[in-house]
């Protein structure tokens, strides 16, 4: 995600149950997914063990700190110090690594250490040949200690086994200061409540200020000794302490060599009460193995329902993908539905399952859309929870972490998310309520509001970003106005179409580009279209360049703009060639750089699936298969930028099938260039689309003509209803453009349909 100035936030660079068996060729599938794509470069994802959507996510946790360890973790990295039991995936902020654990032996520790000096810590190096992760299981040996870690996980329990040396000295410590990134521990506690449980609670402040979170920890063996410290400085001194800032618990033992200790951790948002019974439902029993099989099927599930034919790297790049598109949004609740929301009351019952995570600029363009087809039945609860979100806090989230509103990013994002869901006929929501909840977002006064409902435009000399506010609130706008039309508020889809067509205050036609306007008739100077400075320009992680074409709502009137087709055409011709430099405060979100293209942030997604609307569908084809092919590779550098939470992914997962959602909420996906043989997608009531690609190669890669269900289809854009209806997408491929395919202004893609 790019996470830039949006209120207080700054980025500075520093679901229900377990699937069942499954069958061995279903069990194949994720056997394609490589955790380990993304852990370099600028990935930021997570790397250990989860289940699809989970509360949980246990994985390792490297020493080193700044923006490329967001996860906690980085490819680049041999040291651990402990597995926490939350993580991000693709931000552009640390934070979470909420209850840490390290086994150890020998003298206790409670502080992390420095590798030039371990001794006085407990930091452990590793190697990657002794690493293994999967989709619900990572494993490990600890050097230092010669112990085997292991770790899988339900919905809302880590499941820990480790596997120690002989030693009278044998010990498990909980770090509750711990934490990743900004994450700062605020009141901890930890506590004995039998002879082999404990209990306790972190609260903590960082990209979430108020975060509470509650655990349960049960051994699988009774507890020798336990003791509990407050940490009283960086040498390591401690005193006896249950409650305080810097708490750490340490659980002593005997062990034989090759004995295992296991280790339940649940969590809740809740009370360690809640936390408790977390693991009585999920995890009832002390087969580590069910449980790792168990998490195995649950990712082959959701994995299945896009069964694709393809070379093998192609199988990886896009299998772990589709695995992280599903990360998050993350289960927020207790088994029984209990949850605490942004108003940190406690809901209980709320009759659906209430998520978290929202990185809604980056997920609107492509994740939210994909999820409308392959997770139909968590589109409502991720609808209904952004709605109890704008109860309690009076709008909709922006950026919603863990029961706080961090308000990152630009525009209010969720609009596009709530209206895309509503338009595509989702009825699990209250729609009145989702109406009442976009429109009362849209007319606040705050981060520029007040100036786009008096002036039609933010000047930029009174805030920060005002040109990527406002075309994002343009956007959104839009959205809103769709959804007025739908429900027949026609007085408010006269006023937001208005507002809708604020994009063109931002564009100077002299220039021709969007840039900075300080008044009706002064634009803010000097102006670079190359030059981006990160936090402080009239941009969100890009310049003029890149943020020129981001208007998806309304491509027609941006061709207008541009001077027509012709012009416009040789506009995003030059988008991909021209070279200038973005000066040395440019963010390093702006990556993959094609040209001042920059796939690596999520602004441009959308950019070169914008030939199609001047019928020029080869360059879509050309620019999208050379992406495909070169921005996501089988490496631990194979994401060209941010993860952000499954946004890049969900990019590629589109791409590949050959289509993509150019406009978030008007219900129609743009074609591209299949990459693959052969699709097969799984639809809601039992339905599936079979998609085929005749004659596909690399290349081959521009599309000769199509057949829906036998019959010749000669539109370059397909809607979300036709694809839900299922049946067989045919696209004959070739080596050249085709002269006639998606060139007629009648099959070009629309806006409004």
């Amino acid at each position: 995600m790019g996470v830039a100035a949006a209120g207080a936030c700054t980025r500075t660079p520093l679901v229900s149950g377990q699937a069942g068996p499954v069958s061995k060729q279903q069990a194949s599938l994720t056997r394609y997914v490589d955790p380990y794509i993304g852990t370099g470069f600028h990935g930021h994802v997570f790397l250990g063990a989860n289940v699809p959507f989970g509360a949980v996510q246990l994985g390792p946790v490297n020493i080193t700190e700044g923006w490329d360890w967001c996860s906690g973790y980085h490819y680049s990295d041999s040291t651990i110090v402990g597995f926490a039991h939350t993580h991000l995936s693709g931000t552009g902020i640390g934070d979470l690594g909420d209850i840490t654990v390290m086994p150890t032996t020998g003298p206790v520790r409670v502080t992390e250490g420095r590798v030039k000096n371990p001794e006085r810590g407990l930091v452990s190096l590793f190697s990657h040949q002794e690493e293994q992760a999967k989709p619900g299981y990572y494993a490990v040996r600890l050097k230092r200690y010669d112990i085997k870690a292991e770790l899988t996980a339900t919905e809302r329990v880590g499941f820990h086994q480790y596997t120690f040396p002989k030693s009278d000295a044998s010990h498990l410590v909980f770090d509750l200061q711990q934490g990743i990134g900004w994450d700062l521990a605020t009141d901890t506690h930890i506590e004995q409540l039998n002879d082999s449980t404990l209990v306790g609670y972190r609260n903590s402040k960082g990209w979430a200020t108020d975060q509470r979170l509650f655990f349960a920890a049960v051994f699988s063996r009774p507890i020798r000794n336990f003791t509990s410290l407050q940490v009283l400085d960086t040498l390591g001194n401690t005193k006896p302490a249950a409650t305080g800032n810097r708490i750490k618990g340490v659980v002593t033992f005997a062990t034989q060599a090759g004995e295992q200790v296991k280790l339940k951790v649940g969590i809740s948002p809740v009370s360690s009460e809640g936390a408790l019974a977390n693991i009585r439902a999920e995890i009832p029993h002390w087969n580590f193995q069910r449980v790792v099989t168990q998490a195995d099927a649950a990712w082959n599930r959701e994995l299945q329902k896009v069964q694709i034919q393809a070379n093998n790297t192609r199988l990886k790049t896009f299998y772990t993908a589709l695995y992280h598109t599903m990360i998050a949004p993350s289960v927020f609740n207790d088994h029984n539905g209990d949850y605490r929301g942004t108003d940190q009351q406690v809901h209980r019952n709320p009759g659906f399952t209430n998520l978290t995570t929202f990185s809604l600029w980056d997920t609107y363009r492509a994740a939210h859309p994909l999820f409308t087809i392959l997770q139909p039945e968590r589109v409502n609860d991720m609808v209904s929870s952004m709605l109890a979100i704008y109860q309690q806090q009076g709008k909709l989230p922006v950026w919603h972490l863990m029961g706080n509103e961090t308000n990152c990013m630009v525009g209010y994002s969720a609009v596009p998310v709530v209206v895309d869901a509503y338009l595509k006929g989702f009825t699990g929501f209250d729609a009145a309520l989702a109406y009442e909840a976009v429109k009362t977002t849209a007319m606040r006064d705050e981060f520029g509001l007040k100036a786009v409902k008096e002036l039609g435009f933010i000047p930029a000399n009174g805030e920060v970003e005002s040109v990527s506010k406002g075309l994002e609130y343009a956007i959104d706008d839009w959205c809103i106005a769709q959804m007025a039309r739908q429900m027949g508020k026609q007085a408010d889809y006269a006023y937001f179409s208005q507002r809708a067509l604020n994009y063109r205050n931002y564009f100077d036609k002299t220039a021709g580009f969007m840039r900075g306007r300080v008044a009706q008739k002064e634009w803010r100077t000097p102006f670079d279209p190359f030059k981006s400075v990160h936090m402080k320009s009239d941009f969100t992680e890009g310049n003029a360049w890149q943020y020129t074409w981001l208007v998806p709502q309304d491509v027609e009137g941006l061709i207008a703009l541009l001077g027509g087709e012709q012009r416009f055409s040789q506009k995003l011709d030059s988008l991909f060639l021209v070279k200038g430099s973005m000066g040395e405060e440019a963010s390093p979100d702006i990556s993959g750089l094609i040209g001042m293209y920059a796939h690596g942030n999520e602004p441009g997604h959308h950019i070169t699936y914008l030939f199609n609307y001047v019928g020029q569908p080869w360059k879509t084809a050309d620019k999208v298969r050379s992406i495909t092919d070169n921005f996501y590779t089988a490496k631990p550098d194979g994401i060209i930028g941010n993860e952000d939470v499954g946004q890049m992914s969900a990019w590629h997962v589109f791409s590949t099938l050959g289509f993509y959602p150019l406009n978030p909420a008007n219900g129609t996906y743009v074609f591209g260039s299949p990459a693959v043989e052969r699709a097969t997608i799984q639809l809601a009531g039992g339905k599936s689309l079979t998609i085929e690609t005749k004659n596909n190669s690399s290349a081959n890669k521009y599309i000769q003509g199509v057949t829906l269900n036998g019959r010749t289809y000669t539109k370059s854009y397909i809607t979300h209803q036709q694809l839900m209806r299922g049946g067989t997408l045919k696209f004959q491929m070739g080596p050249l453009p085709s002269a006639t395919w998606g060139v007629s202004p009648a099959d070009r893609p629309k806006s409004v349909l």
